[in-house]
């Protein structure tokens, strides 16, 4: 029941010069077949013609044959200029429908422009910019945010502390290569070198040592 009583689209003056135009379009493209075939048909008959000797016959074949190709032209001109309005029509039926949606869109930018106040909107932007101010300002007492100055600051002494870092992490190079004796030295395990002179330790005057000089004189032969 509900598709009885459906609102049926409104066919517009477009619709029907389209729809004209599409039809003539495929009566010219019948018509183009049916001369195509007269025209091989008139050659054919041309041909039979010539066989049977009856030249004048196979001349007037070809004259109707050349009748027909000229028509066929003129058939083919008539549909390039269908298609051309064709064409035509469909880009300003195109044209039209995004003119409207166009003008469609604008009415309702309108519409919505008209329910907001520009009062009212400066009024909200005044109100957000007292808010930041008064939300930095308190930031600011509070000392939860640092000037410009004092960023800047912060951000310099980062950047030289980050490259004290690097240099300190980077691996020493040694200015010298160490000598041959130098390498002989650390490897022998040599005893300290005194500081002071040695002393000579004095003689003994024991009784054994007595005897042994005394023993050596009289063993030395008397000379004469």
């Amino acid at each position: 029941m509900g598709n009885v009583f459906a609102k049926k689209p409104k066919i517009t003056e477009v619709d029907k010069a389209i729809l004209s135009l599409k039809t003539q379009r495929r009566k010219l493209g019948l018509y183009q077949q049916q001369l195509e075939v007269v025209i091989e048909a008139e050659k054919q008959a041309a041909k039979d013609l010539l066989r049977e000797k009856r030249k004048d016959r196979a001349l007037l074949a070809l004259k109707k044959k050349k009748l027909q190709e000229d028509l066929l032209k003129q058939v083919d001109g008539w549909l390039i200029n269908v298609e051309q309005q064709l064409a035509d029509v469909e880009l300003a039926s195109k044209q039209k429908a995004v003119f409207e949606s166009l003008k469609t869109g604008n009415k309702a930018v309108k519409a919505i422009q008209n329910e907001i106040n520009l009062d009212d909107v400066q009024k909200l932007m005044d109100d957000t910019a007292e808010a930041k101010a008064y939300q930095d300002e308190i930031n600011a007492i509070l000392g939860e945010k640092l000037s410009a100055e004092d960023e800047e600051e912060v951000l310099a002494e980062f950047e030289n502390l980050e490259t004290e870092m690097n240099l300190l992490d980077m691996p020493k190079v040694p200015s010298a290569a160490p000598s041959t004796e130098e390498q002989d030295d650390e490897k022998l395990d040599l005893p300290d070198v005194p500081t002071k002179a040695p002393t000579i330790p004095e003689p003994d005057s024991s009784p054994e040592i007595e005897i042994s000089e005394h023993r050596k004189v009289m063993e030395e032969p008397v000379l004469a």
